[in-house]
C-alpha cells in the first residue's frame, strides 16, 4: 500500500486536509528534519507531511537539512512523494497562479550537501541517474488532476535551483532565461536530487507566484508580493493533494 510524502513548500506547511493527524518527532543519522512528521490520511490513503522550511517558515533555504527530511520520509515507509513549492516565473505565459508540473532541474547552487554518499565501498561507486528526475506516472497524476480541475496549468517546466535567500539581479534573472530555465526557485532541485538517490518517486507542482528580476515594466520580486499571490492561491494546491493523493498506488 502506498504512504504519500507530501513536503509544503510556502504556505501550505500545514493544510487542513487530513484525517485523525498525528504528530512524530524523529531523528536520522543525518541529524533532525525541518519540522515534526504530521501523519494522518486523505480519501483513506496514508500520508505523512513535512515542513520543508519549519512550520513557522523559520529556516532559510541554504540551511534546510534536506538529507534529513527525505532520510525522515523514507524511514517513515514513504513509497512516493510529491512536493509543493512557490516559484517565480521566467516567462510571460507562465503567469501568477498558474501551477507548473516540473520535468527539468537546473542546480545553481554551491554550499549545500547534495548526496548521500560521503564515501564509497572500494571498487562500487554510486552516481545516480539524473536524466528525468520526475517520476513519470507522479507527474501524469498531477497533469490529469490540473485538467480536470480546470486549474491554469503548464503540463512541464524546467525549475533552476538558486542558493538564497537573495532573489537574483536583473541579468541572473535573463541569463537563467537564456538557459533555458521557465521557473526558478530556492529548494527543489537539493530535494529531487537526494529523493531519487533514495529511490523514492519524487513530482512537484509549483505555483508561480511572481516575474523574478527579469521583467522591466513591474516592480522586482518581493517576499511581501510572493506571500500575497500564494495566500490567494494556496487553495488551488490543497485542493490538487486532496484529489491526486488517493490515486497514487
Amino acid at each position: 500500500m502506498a504512504v504519500i510524502g507530501i513536503i509544503g513548500g510556502s504556505g501550505l506547511d500545514n493544510p487542513d486536509i487530513f484525517s485523525n493527524p498525528r504528530d512524530e518527532e524523529v531523528s536520522t543519522a543525518y541529524g533532525k528534519p525541518s519540522s515534526p512528521l504530521k501523519r494522518g490520511s486523505i480519501a483513506g490513503a496514508e500520508v505523512v507531511l513535512l515542513a520543508r522550511h519549519g512550520r513557522e517558515h523559520t529556516i532559510p533555504p541554504t540551511q534546510v537539512n534536506y538529507r534529513a527530511n527525505i532520510a525522515a520520509l523514507k524511514a517513515a515507509g514513504c513509497t512516493h512523494i510529491v512536493a509543493t513549492t512557490a516559484v517565480g516565473s521566467l516567462r510571460e505565459e507562465i503567469r501568477r497562479g498558474d501551477l507548473v508540473v516540473i520535468d527539468q532541474f537546473i542546480d545553481n547552487t554551491r554550499q549545500r550537501k547534495m548526496t548521500f554518499h560521503e564515501s564509497f565501498e572500494p571498487h562500487n561507486p554510486v552516481h545516480c541517474a539524473m536524466a528525468d528526475p520526475y517520476d513519470r506516472d507522479l507527474r501524469k497524476i498531477l497533469i490529469d488532476a490540473c485538467r480536470h480541475l480546470q486549474y491554469p496549468f503548464h503540463e512541464k517546466g524546467t525549475v533552476v535551483t538558486i542558493e538564497g535567500p537573495r532573489f537574483s539581479t536583473r541579468a541572473e534573472s535573463r541569463m537563467f532565461r537564456a538557459w533555458g530555465a521557465d521557473i526558478i526557485n530556492m529548494s527543489i532541485a537539493t530535494e529531487t536530487v537526494l529523493a531519487n538517490e533514495a529511490g523514492i518517486p519524487y513530482g512537484a507542482v509549483a505555483m508561480s507566484t511572481d516575474y523574478d528580476s527579469w521583467k522591466t515594466d513591474e516592480e522586482p520580486v518581493t517576499w511581501e508580493a510572493i506571500s500575497k499571490v500564494f495566500a490567494e492561491n494556496a487553495a488551488k494546491v490543497t485542493s490538487l493533494l486532496i484529489r491526486v493523493i488517493p490515486l497514487i498506488k
